[in-house]
């Protein structure tokens, strides 16, 4: 299940529901822990595959690759550029770029009709009013 609020827009007044994450973040062991659950790892295996996944992830796109893990979507580095821009293709350089990003696109499938999936999302997930603070 997932929880939502009732929230209103300040720009039309207008309320809408918003993604409320109530329960805490999942942290690293518990993903460990349900992985070793799921497979023939250990809990501290699936941790260390877990916590070396950053850096692979970093080697990965430093060398110019998006990663893409299967299930489970790609990233990639974006760049921000600020300023005015140059006239030229030719005055283009590095120095422009003032930010980088990390953009992630989860993984996607098609069913009847061209109707997208994202592998992340439950179709069938159950939302629920939060009655939190």
């Amino acid at each position: 299940m997932a929880f939502y609020k009732k929230i209103q827009q300040k720009i039309n007044g207008k309320w809408y529901p918003q993604a409320v994450t109530a329960a805490g973040t999942m942290t690293t062991d518990e993903v460990a822990e349900r992985l070793s659950e799921m497979s023939t790892l250990t809990p501290g295996d699936a941790y260390a595959v877990l916590k070396n996944l950053a850096h692979v992830l970093t080697e990965g796109m430093s060398a110019g690759r998006a990663v893409k893990l299967d299930g489970l979507g790609t990233f990639r580095y974006t760049c921000v550029a600020r300023g005015e821009g140059v006239d030229s293709p030719e005055e283009v350089n590095p120095s422009q770029i003032t930010g980088i990003h990390i953009r992630f696109t989860p993984e996607r499938s098609y069913g009847a009709g061209r109707q997208c999936h994202r592998k992340l999302v439950d179709g069938s997930i159950q939302w629920i009013e939060w009655g939190g603070l």
